[in-house]
């Protein structure tokens, strides 16, 4: 598995001290250099205007050009003079993956800023342009899924692809925490009803609800879908060590899911599948979990810090079970 990242990606800085700062990629390529698992790095080229107008609008984009200086939303992200250009980059390495993914291979774009709170005409929770919708709109695919397992909801990829049935957008988050939004039942409309499948936990929820979820709805309504293209939004921020959300998934869980959808990319679409880098925040543990999936592409075995168990008996099965109610009219799930 390559990495994908361009150097201008750390010039990338918020206002004050900021969780989404550039420590963050620091500290997952100094773990993976010490695990011996820093290849060929990647470094991808910025993209035209032309190509944020197949997913974002023109006034919005305008706004990204010229208006530095201040934020794009209430006072988390902010628009320096350099961030549009930087947020380009990001959005080619995004397209780097996806290319690379629909040819057999597989990487992980280690992309700053992030991208899924960023919708057609906003901003917001420290996203400027949404790489994966961007990546979803330009590769020549049909179907494309999207399985997002940042714990804040990616609102802004739910909401440019809410009516379109040849992008499935699949969510596992925090219920309740910003941006506040991913109800089962928001499902999508139009031709895109039953294409937007959110499973919204409760605080407290781990490595079993997680997996739960993946049994009895992801990897089910995955296989019917059968996509031609997997782009995983990959934030960890729902890490137990991880301040921003109330979920508890342990390093482990979050390596195991990468395995998963790996295997079934494998099955069901010749392997074609893109991870890119959402949040993150607590340094050590978004290190070792990068490290330890990249590590499992290599059958090289990582050590783990952070392995606790909280969630042993699928204390998210109330709101697993919400989420089949809501797609029950749309997939067959047992």
């Amino acid at each position: 598995m390559n990495v994908i990242f361009h150097p201008k990606y750390l010039e990338h800085k918020q206002l004050g001290t900021h969780p989404e700062s550039p420590d963050r990629v620091v500290s997952v390529f100094s773990r993976l250099e010490d695990e011996e698992l820093v290849g060929d790095i990647i470094v991808p080229e910025t993209v035209k205007r032309e190509v944020l107008e197949t997913t974002h609008g023109d006034g919005y984009l305008s706004v990204l050009e010229k208006n530095f200086g201040q934020y794009i939303d209430g006072g988390d992200t902010y628009l320096d003079e350099g961030t549009y250009e930087i947020a380009k980059l990001a959005v080619g390495g995004a397209l780097e993956g996806v290319r690379r993914a629909v040819k057999g291979e597989r990487t992980m774009a280690l992309l700053r800023p992030p991208g899924h709170h960023a919708g057609k005409d906003y901003g917001g929770g420290f996203c400027y342009l949404n790489n994966a919708a961007i990546a979803s709109n330009v590769i020549d695919v049909n179907r494309v899924a999207i399985i997002d397992l940042d714990a804040h909801h990616g609102n802004g990829t739910s909401d440019i692809f809410y009516s379109d049935p040849n992008v499935l957008y699949v969510s596992a988050h925090h219920h309740g925490i910003y941006p506040g939004t991913g109800e089962a039942l928001a499902v999508g409309e139009g031709p895109g009803e039953g294409y937007n499948v959110n499973i919204p936990f409760r605080t407290g929820r781990g490595d079993s609800s997680l997996e739960l979820a993946w049994h009895e709805v992801i990897e089910p309504i995955l296989l019917q879908y059968d996509p031609k293209l997997i782009i995983v939004s990959f934030g960890t921020d729902g890490h137990y060590t991880d301040m921003m959300t109330g979920l508890t998934y342990s390093s482990q869980c979050y390596i195991r899911m990468a395995e998963r959808i790996i295997r079934i990319a494998e099955d069901i679409c010749d392997g074609a599948v893109s991870f890119m880098l959402e949040g993150g925040y607590h340094l050590r543990s978004i290190s070792e979990i990068v490290a330890g999936m990249i590590g499992s592409e290599y059958e090289k075995e990582i050590s783990l810090e952070y392995t606790k168990v909280s969630d042993k008996k699928q204390n998210g099965k109330e709101e697993v079970f919400e989420t089949k109610q809501a797609m029950e009219k749309y997939w067959e799930l047992s």
